[in-house]
This record gives structure tokens, C-alpha cells and sequence, in this order.
């Protein structure tokens, strides 16, 4: 009995705490936006202006749930936009599930970053669903204004991430998180489903509505081609 209470108390914790995060896909494309002008706008503690303009696609997770104690519960939803020959392509949007997130432990929220380094990195995003860790390699990104003197990122990792938490500013591991495509959001943004490929290749058209976070990537994509 006391057992049965027990994992009833922890679904419905992760119900709660999850259903706090099922915002308007819109609504996750301002709040993703701002996750990156204001980390963006911290040049020391910053994604290095080299590694940024060498990405070939963008992903945030605004506010992903560390609920360690909910088994394989939806940690977090996030969109992403990679580089056509347009421009930052129309968004697509995924979920996270599962997975350790570095260092941080307990059921803090924290607004997750990676950033897709290579052809065989993207070749995975545009999949609807991939691993970190066994698909594709992921790895802790660098932080500050330059990563000159730090060339690892360049060799190893398909897909760096990074998170912030409570004013902190970090590369990550993100090993085991599953990458899916977020379906219900999809639809709530196109008004119909729309394949991760699709978008993010530059076959569709980008809504008025991904404007910010279009607007936000081209912004600090170009400052750091034009250092």
C-alpha cells in the first residue's frame, strides 16, 4: 500500500511539474529567443563567438525540467533552426526525455542549448527522433568569448550543449537524452504536421511567429562572422 502511494506521489509531482511546461509553441519560440540574447549578450560567459558561427544548427529547451525522480518523464520541449541558403530555416520543435544533465542534480529548471557542429550532427536532427551519446556525439561546450586555445570542440563533438541554471552558465554532458520531434507542438505552430526534415532544410516558409528566434540567431550568428 505504502509503496503504491509512494509512485503515485511521484507521477503526480512529475504531472504537475511537467504540466507547468506545456506553454504555446509561440510562446516557446519568444522564450527561446530570450535565452539566447541574454546569454548572448554576456560575452564572458558566453557560447564563443568561434564555435557559434561554425554551428550548423541552433536547438533551445527553455525552462527543461530536472526531475530526476520521474522515470523516463518528458523533461523538456525546445525548437530548433539550422542554416539553408535563405538563412536560419523555419523552426523545428522536439522534446527531450531522459538522460543526465552534467553536473546538476535535484529538480531545478534549467534552459538548455546545444549546438549542432557538423553534417553528421544534422543528419541526425533532422531525423524524428536520435540519442545523445549513441546516434550522435555530444559533448560539454566551450565558454567565454574565444575558444582559441581549445580545439577539442572542433575534433570530437557532433552536438554541444550547454545550460544555464540559477545565473550559471556551463558546458554540459547530456549522454543518454532522447531527441524526439514534439508533434503536438508542431501542429499548434503550423496548424497541420510538418516533418523535422522538411523545416529545417528550408522547404517551408518560416510563420511570422518564429520571427524571434530567427531574428535572435541571425543577430549573433553575424556578429560572430563579422569578427
Amino acid at each position: 500500500m505504502k509503496k503504491t502511494l509512494f509512485i503515485a506521489m511521484i507521477f503526480a509531482i512529475g504531472s504537475s511539474a511537467f504540466a507547468a511546461e506545456d506553454t504555446k509553441a509561440s510562446e516557446r519560440v519568444v522564450a527561446a529567443a530570450t535565452v539566447l540574447d541574454e546569454i548572448m549578450g554576456t560575452a564572458d560567459k558566453a557560447i564563443p563567438e568561434e564555435v557559434l558561427k561554425s554551428a550548423e544548427c541552433v536547438a533551445v529547451v527553455p525552462s527543461l525540467l530536472k526531475g530526476g525522480f520521474v522515470v523516463g518523464a518528458r523533461y523538456g520541449r525546445g525548437l530548433a533552426s539550422c542554416r539553408t541558403e535563405k538563412g536560419w530555416s523555419a523552426p523545428a520543435f522536439f522534446t527531450v526525455s531522459g538522460g543526465s544533465v552534467g553536473f546538476q542534480i535535484g529538480g531545478q529548471a534549467i534552459d538548455l542549448i546545444m549546438l549542432v557542429m557538423n553534417k553528421n550532427g544534422m543528419k541526425n536532427l533532422l531525423e524524428s527522433q536520435f540519442q545523445l551519446g549513441a546516434d550522435a556525439s555530444a559533448a560539454a561546450g566551450p565558454v567565454g568569448r574565444h575558444a582559441e586555445g581549445n580545439t577539442d570542440w572542433k575534433m570530437r563533438a557532433e552536438i554541444l550543449t550547454y545550460s544555464r541554471a540559477r545565473g550559471l552558465f556551463a558546458g554540459v554532458t547530456l549522454n543518454g537524452a532522447v531527441i524526439k520531434q514534439d508533434k503536438d507542438s508542431t501542429r499548434d505552430f503550423y496548424g497541420r504536421m510538418v516533418p523535422t526534415r522538411t523545416s529545417l532544410t528550408g522547404l517551408v516558409e518560416p510563420p511570422k511567429e518564429s520571427q524571434p528566434f530567427l531574428e535572435s540567431l541571425y543577430k549573433w550568428s553575424k556578429q560572430a562572422a563579422d569578427r
